[in-house]
């Protein structure tokens, strides 16, 4: 049905740049220096690496059945009816976190640009470009990211060269005070949200990608690059704003923007930097969105999937209004039920699959390989 639509490795590479950013350059800098403080820049290398395990692991799996998008290999390991059941809960995940990132959206547009504005208003503007987007379709999404990862940088470059005049490194001593344990621990949430949740890349990888050998180091590199992105904003979070008051704001990436002032000239530019995060926040929003409801046309066996793009897109600003009640609730949410829930879902049940696959290998491999 679908599987006709191909994307190349590079498209591909810059998708998983941008899934793996996503949130993470306003809200990853506060998480990491909640626990880790000042050695929250080594939490983003550490969370890096193993985030690079956890996505070997992913190609690892896809690459069994390499034609086959992740709702297809849940069937033919786990079986006809144990994967539909898993995959339900896969696709949960991916609509949960659609109206999850639609609330992120708003209450960053109302807390620091429109605070009259009502919620509604921005959802419902948001989500309809996430639907123009997945009816137009993958092809389309990978070529406007290519578009769009040059103004990334872009704006990327200007925030780092404007800003790194007022690092001060003595905001990142002493190093390695928090300790190993801490450290890892605090990187938690990090992993979680940029490489367990990649989970949902499978439904594109590899199946949807014309050179899969390719495709493999495209996933690996981006989500490589992405921490490093991550890294950097966290790096000039904890050296300029201070561990502290890192940890007390809820977007330190914004705050930090606020703070460039170039010869009392070149000021006030964050609503320039905001679009950073709006780049990086809708490619993110829109793959979540792509996996749900290409996973609930597999799962129903459908020829197309456009035709739940708009039922299940009034779905998600239903769940984004009525999903956390307040900032300090979803902070709270996120960094405890959201995080069991994604490796439940990432991470236990692509090594469940591992487990059996290798009971069953010899078995699988006699069936033909086809959707």
């Amino acid at each position: 049905m679908m599987q006709n639509v191909k994307i190349n490795p590079y498209q591909f590479l810059i998708l998983v740049i941008f899934f793996t950013i996503g949130t993470g350059i306003l809200i990853v800098p506060s998480v990491l220096a909640t626990e880790a403080k000042q050695d929250a820049w080594i939490a983003a290398i550490v969370g890096t690496v193993i985030g690079l395990l956890v996505i070997w692991l992913f190609t690892t799996i896809s690459l069994w059945f390499p034609h086959l998008t992740y709702i297809q290999i849940n069937e033919k390991i786990f079986g006809k009816w144990i994967g539909k059941a898993v995959s339900v809960l896969f696709v949960s995940m991916a609509t949960l976190y659609t109206s999850s990132l639609l609330y992120y959206s708003a209450t960053f547009i109302m807390t620091n640009m429109m605070p009259n504005t009502p919620v509604v208003a921005l959802n419902i503007l948001m989500m309809g470009i996430v639907v123009m987007g997945v009816r137009l379709g993958l092809e389309t999404i990978a070529r406007s990211a290519e578009i769009f990862i040059v103004v990334f940088f872009v704006l990327f470059l200007i925030l780092a060269v404007f800003i790194s005049p007022q690092i001060k490194f003595e905001n990142l001593q002493p190093v390695f005070e928090a300790g190993t344990k801490t450290i890892v621990q605090s990187s938690i949430y990090f992993i979680t949200s940029s490489s367990v949740n990649a989970i949902v890349l499978l439904m594109i990888f590899p199946a949807l990608i014309n050179k899969v050998k390719q495709a493999k180091k495209s996933f690996l590199l981006g989500n490589l690059i992405g921490g490093i992105f991550i890294f950097i904003f966290t790096f000039l979070s904890v050296s300029v704003v201070g561990a502290d008051d890192t940890a007390r704001q809820i977007y330190p990436s914004y705050e930090l923007a606020k703070r460039i002032n170039v010869g009392d000239f070149v000021q006030r530019i964050e609503e320039l930097m905001g679009f950073l995060w709006f780049i990086a926040l809708y490619f993110k929003t829109i793959l979540y969105f792509y996996a749900s409801v290409l996973g609930i046309a597999q799962l129903l066996n459908l020829k197309d999937y456009r035709p739940l793009t708009l039922p299940l897109g009034m779905l998600a600003i239903i769940l984004s209004l009525v999903i956390y009640p307040n900032v300090v609730y979803q902070k709270e949410v996120e960094q405890s039920t959201e995080i069991y829930f994604s490796i439940t879902i990432g991470l236990f049940f692509p090594l469940l699959l591992a487990i059996v696959y290798a009971f069953r290998k010899n078995k699988l491999k006699k069936e033909p390989d086809s959707p």
